[in-house]
């Protein structure tokens, strides 16, 4: 009766932990258990967490289990606690970060205010069409690690190793760069006289902690910087406007006196390339919205209003606010080009623009935002790496121990991984770290144009494989508005962004000044990811003898996480049809 009474206490969530006796699996222990028992076994395996095995071997030994891999992607135990407030602001300012505040100037100095803006805009309508092939896929098939698992899942099990690698390498070179770069942005204040290893151990706490609170820590995190973020663009973009039209403190009008004067072009076509190449990399960080469907509580509800808002970031935050960057900052300006870093605010268009209007107190507030802007790439660089590393161990493409999931749902051996190679931050005193460090990030620096890429190609198989099946677009929970037309040109354009910077790192402006081992170091500081990109692309192929996976064999029902996905389809679309036309207009852009 004793034994009887225990277990029954155990499933109402009573049991004591006094008592010896382990609980009925499925239950909860006691809850005034002490918070370090408690927090100890949190590290714990998930017990529903799977077993990674490394593939069915088959006759040759060498054969890749392509079924196995989509259902431990599909069947992921990563806690899915985002709410839709996080996804939006993740797709709002997931991506607005130094290559916005700061790597912008270099961009205007290199092809002048037109070929910024030109630049931004085709790099917008590319990753606007990417971003809705993405959240086609990810609505239907909310896996963890999504970029990868749809190259394996739709083109090639080899093409989406190289791709799952290439993106974690991408974020866990990121983390020690950003880390480094937001001490740098403490010295606009600070002036050397701390040294830098203090705000790097400040800076690298901050953020391992935030992640070990799990993605929920991830996305209260990034709804506010996304916050400061934006507030502070919006207020870039009314002060800008305010200063063009001669109502700053030292007055005149300036409108477009400097697109005639210097210039609207610098460095002709090839400074349009250049310039190209830069916005790519300003972008990166978009696609962060697929990667946490897998922890979005109702991914078929909050994906699409997070997707459809990129179009007004791209449009408000990008365009709008380096139009007038353009028209207040000329790119003669030799404080674009002077920065110590790619985050030193001095070198801050956004910053340069205020200095020159002699506002006093902004910089100081615009710099702060610089700082926040680092610390989200670097929470993100964590979140990033160690979901995709787990993704690929559920795969059989990476050791299994890097698929350990805790009870908190936490990809616990990625993240303890990602937060180690954030102490190379130390090495930033080392008369070889800047060396170093551009050597890393030559590794990813090609990544994200690789990523983009494959999910327009991995939309376009998938289309064709959904329509083979005899599926039609009307069972698509979300449908990409530019549709396979869209993702043929989202692929066109990394293409081209892929021959652009081929071009401008085998013959960059002023090339003809450089010696033949400048022009070398510089093409693989620029192009290092694309051969390394086809090394583990090639040496998986040849191990694995991986197939190229045809439109009739793809599977198209793993994954899938309603079960009812009809019923839910056609009474949503029964509400929707009774909606006024203002609204129906509102909710198709929002």
């Amino acid at each position: 009766m004793e034994d009887a009474e225990k277990v029954a206490g155990a499933r109402e969530g009573t049991y004591s932990s006094d008592s010896g006796t382990p609980p009925v699996y499925g239950n909860t222990l006691d809850v005034n258990r002490p918070w370090t028992a408690r927090f100890v076994d949190s590290f714990k395996r998930d017990p529903n967490a799977h077993a990674t095995p490394k593939g069915t071997v088959g006759a040759n030994g060498k054969v890749f289990d392509l079924e196995g891999a989509a259902a431990r992607t599909a069947e992921s135990p990563l806690s899915r606690k985002l709410k839709g407030r996080h996804l939006q602001m993740i797709a709002i300012g997931g991506s607005i970060g130094t290559g916005l505040f700061v790597g912008s100037g270099s961009a205007l100095a290199t092809g002048g205010p037109a070929s910024l803006l030109i630049a931004f805009a085709l790099i917008g309508i590319m990753l606007y069409c990417t971003v809705h092939a993405l959240g086609e896929m990810a609505v239907l098939f909310p896996v963890a690690g999504s970029f990868s698992a749809y190259s394996t899942r739709f083109l090639d099990p080899a093409w989406g190793f190289a791709m799952g690698w290439n993106y974690a390498m991408q974020w866990l070179v990121v983390l020690p760069l950003e880390i480094v770069a937001a001490s740098i942005t403490v010295n606009y204040w600070n002036e050397g006289r701390i040294n830098n290893c203090a705000w790097v151990a400040i800076f690298l706490a901050l953020i391992i902690v935030i992640n070990l609170f799990g993605v929920k820590g991830y996305g209260e995190a990034e709804f506010v910087f996304a916050i400061i973020k934006v507030v502070a663009i919006i207020g870039f973009i009314i002060l800008g406007i305010i200063l063009t039209c001669g109502g700053g403190p030292q007055g005149g009008y300036i409108g477009g006196r400097n697109w005639s004067n210097p210039g609207a072009f610098h460095n002709g076509f090839k400074g349009l390339c250049s310039t190209f190449v830069t916005a790519a990399f300003a972008f990166a960080g978009t696609e962060l919205v697929g990667l946490a469907a897998a922890e979005t509580a109702n991914p078929r509800k909050s994906l699409p209003t997070a997707v459809k808002q990129v179009f007004w970031r791209i449009t408000l935050f990008y365009i709008v606010s380096l139009t007038l960057v353009g028209l207040l900052v000329p790119y003669t300006d030799p404080r674009l080009i002077n920065g110590s870093s790619g985050a030193d605010a001095k070198a801050s268009p956004f910053v340069i623009a205020i200095v020159n209007a002699g506002i006093s107190g902004l910089p100081s507030v615009m710099n702060v935002v610089i700082m926040i802007a680092v610390l989200s790439v670097g929470n993100s660089s964590i979140y990033g790496s160690s979901r995709t590393l787990a993704a690929l161990a559920d795969q059989g493409q990476a050791p299994r121990i890097l698929g350990y999931i805790d009870r908190k749902g936490r990809p616990i051996v990625g993240i303890a991984i990602a937060s180690a190679l954030g102490f190379l931050a130390f090495l930033a005193g080392s008369d070889k770290a800047g060396e170093a460090f551009n050597w890393m990030l030559a590794l990813s620096g090609l990544s994200s144009i690789f990523t983009w890429g494959s999910i327009c190609l991995a939309h376009i198989r998938f289309r064709k494989a959904w329509r083979l099946n005899g599926h039609t677009l009307d069972e698509l929970a979300f449908r990409s508005q530019p549709g396979v037309v869209g993702s043929w040109i989202g692929f066109l354009f990394n293409c081209l962004v892929l021959v652009a910077q081929f071009w401008t790192g085998f013959a960059p402006v002023g090339y003809a000044d450089m010696t033949s081992s400048e022009r070398t170091v510089n093409f693989f500081m620029v192009y290092l990811a694309a051969p390394v990109v086809i090394v583990f692309y090639v040496c998986y192929k040849i191990y694995y003898r991986t197939p190229f996976m045809r439109s009739h064999n793809m599977d198209l029902r793993t994954g899938v996480r309603e079960l009812n996905f009809a019923e839910l389809l056609a009474e949503e679309r029964a509400e929707k049809a009774a909606w006024p036309k203002w609204k129906k207009a509102y909710k198709f852009l929002c």
